[in-house]
């Protein structure tokens, strides 16, 4: 089943962000074939808590859906247990998966680093090292707080809120390690204006395939992906959830969909609706458990 009118797509963050790239790509392949017309519609604000919370309110009539990253349905319910004004299994039906991404840890050029063992071995009961992620509670945060464990490192986060003052401050050794998506260090590190030691994915990256994993590292536990979610209201059709799913799992297919996302780290993923929901559950479970034994507080986050 389709629409027979223009639908809405939600990104909860801005214009000309992986995200904002992602729901262009789908909103062009599901024209036509899902609706007549998909009008994109940026929501910023609250880390990405406003797009959702205008997802919520939003009718139930197959006309209205949003993309998010999965850390605002896993790691959100655990730091902003006080104002978080969604539940995923109470508001939101889980349509599909968008793509996925990885992260990756990243020395200034000028370090004595030369590979992620250098680093463990100097970072082993080292205390007031300062390292930077894409945000203050997010995914790449708690990798970097596992891995400090691991390692035993005892180093403090920086918020930042511009990726360039990041990248600045790490190739200035202002920081002691960055950890970002995989995309924003792949050109810096290709062009030698930063060192990636190592990266979260199951598989080496394709932008960086002289970079190991963390598995192969000998850190399994550090392996991690965030995905991109698309969600509709509680209540929408099961026929327009179908017609949904249908339209997206078929332009997931598309080759030049999957090139695009992979110039910026990004990859197609493929789950049925239950294997989604089972990796939601268990991320949930994982990053619970790193919160409460970092005790982050959602003050850190602001």
């Amino acid at each position: 089943m389709t629409l027979d009118k223009p639908a809405r797509f939600i990104v909860n963050s801005a214009a000309g962000t992986n995200s904002d790239l992602v729901v262009r790509l789908y909103a062009e392949r599901l024209r036509d074939v899902y609706a007549p017309q998909v009008i994109v519609d940026n929501r910023t604000g609250a880390a990405g808590r406003i797009g959702l919370e205008a997802l919520k309110a939003s009718a139930p009539d197959g006309a209205t859906m949003a993309i998010t990253h999965d850390s605002s349905l896993t790691i959100y319910p655990h730091i902003y247990q006080r104002t978080l004004r969604y539940d995923l299994a109470r508001d939101f039906v889980i349509v599909a998966p968008l793509g996925a991404f990885s992260f990756s840890i990243a020395v200034s050029p000028r370090s004595e680093f030369r590979n992620f063992r250098q680093f463990a071995e100097w970072a082993h009961g080292r205390q007031g090292v300062a390292f930077a992620s894409s945000a203050a509670g997010s995914a790449p945060h708690f990798v970097a707080m596992e891995m400090c464990k691991a390692i035993d490192l005892q180093a403090s986060h920086v918020p930042y809120r511009d990726n360039g003052q990041i990248i600045g401050d790490l190739q200035a050794q202002r920081l002691g390690f960055a950890m970002q998506l995989v995309g924003s260090h792949a050109e810096l590190h290709r062009s030698g204006q930063l060192r990636s030691l190592a990266v979260s994915a199951e598989a080496r990256s394709p932008l960086m395939p002289d970079v190991p994993t963390f598995a192969e590292l000998g850190l399994p536990q550090l392996t991690a992906e965030e995905w991109y979610v698309l969600l509709v209201p509680a209540g929408t059709p099961t026929p327009l959830v179908s017609g949904l799913r249908a339209a997206v799992t078929a332009a997931a297919e598309d080759a030049a969909l999957a090139e695009a996302l992979s110039r910026v780290g990004l990859h197609v993923v493929k789950a049925s609706p239950e294997q989604l929901a089972d990796r939601l559950r268990t991320q949930t479970a994982r990053w619970g458990e790193v919160v409460r034994e970092t005790g982050f507080s959602v003050e850190e986050a602001r």
